[in-house]
C-alpha cells in the first residue's frame, strides 16, 4: 500500500515510517523538511497521488489555544481537501485520550482537529492514544520560573513505537471511525516519571511537585486522561522505555 504520512519527520512520524518501510508499504513524508507545509497547503498539489491512507501524526508545541486550533484546523482541512481532489480513501488521525476533559490550550486543537475529520466526507479513522513515555522528558525540559520541577498528575503513558504500529494497522484497513483508545501498560504518577527521568539523565537537584494550572492540570490530576477499562494497553513501561534511553 502507499500511505502518506503528514508529520513524518516528527517524533512520532518517525517511528510510522520505519514501521510502514519494514512491513512493505511506500511511504511519502507530507513535512516542511519534505517540502510541504501543512497549514498553508504550500507543496500539496499531486502529492497524494496513488496514495491509499493519509496518516496525520503533524504536530506543534504550544500552551496557546489559537496557536493550536489554527495550525490543526488549517492542516487538517488542506490535507482532507487534497485528499478529495486525489481520491483518497481513507484519513487517519492521531489524537489524545480525554481531550474533552481540559478543552483548552494545547488540547482546544486536537478537539477541532477531531471536529473537522468527523465532519468530512473522506472515510476517517481517529486514534486517540495516552501521552506518550517521551512526555516526561518534555515536562523536565519545560521549566518554571527558571527551574526544572514535576508536575503532578494520573498519566499512563504509551510506546511511541507500539502507538506507530497501531496506526500502521489501522491504515491496513477499512476506516473505522472512532477507534478503540490506546494507553500505556499501568498507571503512573507523572512527578515521579519526571523526576526518574531526570535522574536518568544525570540530574542531582531537587525536583519540587507542582500542580499544573488551568483544565489541564486539572484533567491530570482527577484522572480524566487516563484511559477506559475497554482501552487496548500496550507492553512496554516506562521503566524498560528509561532503562532503553541512550542518555541512561
Amino acid at each position: 500500500m502507499r500511505f502518506a504520512i503528514a508529520g513524518g519527520t516528527g517524533m512520532t512520524g518517525r517511528h510510522v515510517e520505519a514501521v510502514a518501510r519494514e512491513r512493505g508499504h511506500e511511504v511519502v513524508v507530507l513535512s516542511r523538511a519534505a517540502g510541504v507545509d501543512l497549514v498553508s497547503g504550500a507543496g500539496l498539489h499531486g502529492r497524494l497521488v496513488g496514495v491509499d491512507t493519509v496518516i496525520d501524526v503533524s504536530n506543534v508545541t504550544t500552551p496557546k489555544p489559537e496557536v493550536s486550533v489554527s495550525f490543526f484546523a488549517g492542516a487538517t482541512t488542506n490535507l482532507l481537501a487534497a485528499e478529495r481532489a486525489a481520491g483518497v480513501g481513507h484519513h487517519l488521525a492521531l489524537t489524545i485520550v480525554g481531550a474533552e476533559a481540559a478543552p483548552d490550550g494545547y488540547y482546544a486543537g486536537k478537539l477541532a482537529q477531531e471536529r473537522l475529520v468527523a465532519l468530512s466526507d473522506v472515510p476517517w479513522t481517529i486514534q486517540r492514544t495516552t501521552q506518550f513515555h517521551e512526555y516526561a522528558g518534555m515536562m523536565y525540559h519545560r521549566t518554571h520560573a527558571g527551574a526544572h520541577v514535576a508536575p503532578t498528575g494520573r498519566v499512563q503513558p504509551v510506546s511511541l513505537r507500539e502507538v506507530a504500529a497501531r496506526l500502521v494497522d489501522l491504515a491496513e484497513g477499512e476506516p473505522a471511525g472512532r477507534a478503540t483508545d490506546l494507553g500505556g501498560p499501568r498507571e503512573e504518577s507523572l512527578a515521579d516519571l519526571v523526576r526518574r527521568y531526570a535522574h536518568a539523565i544525570g540530574h542531582h537537584g531537587m525536583l519540587p511537585a507542582i500542580d499544573m494550572p488551568g483544565t489541564l492540570g486539572r484533567a491530570f490530576r482527577s484522572g480524566a486522561l487516563l484511559p477506559g477499562p475497554d482501552a487496548l494497553r500496550g507492553t512496554q513501561t516506562f521503566t524498560e522505555w528509561l532503562a532503553a534511553l541512550p542518555d541512561a
